[in-house]
C-alpha cells in the first residue's frame, strides 16, 4: 500500500491573495464612486480602483479555480 502525498500548490495561495485583493481594492473603488473625495486626484475620472480591482479579482478567480485541490489532472 504505498501511501501518496497531495501538495497544495502555491499558486493556489496567490490565487486566494488576489481574489482578496481584488476584492478590497474594487470594493475601495466602488466606495470611492458614490462618495468622492473632496480633493480629486488626477484623472480620477477613469475609476483606476474599479477597473483594477476587477481585474485582479477576475485574475485571483482564474488562479484559484485551476489550482484548486483535488482538482483531476
Amino acid at each position: 500500500m504505498a501511501e501518496t502525498k497531495h501538495f497544495i500548490p502555491i499558486w493556489l495561495f496567490i490565487g486566494i491573495l488576489l481574489l482578496i485583493y481584488g476584492a478590497l481594492i474594487l470594493g475601495s473603488g466602488i466606495y470611492d464612486y458614490y462618495n468622492p473625495p473632496a480633493h480629486p486626484r488626477v484623472l480620477a475620472y477613469l475609476h483606476p480602483q474599479i477597473w483594477w480591482g476587477a481585474v485582479v479579482l477576475v485574475i485571483g478567480i482564474v488562479y484559484t479555480v485551476a489550482f484548486r485541490p483535488g482538482k483531476e489532472k
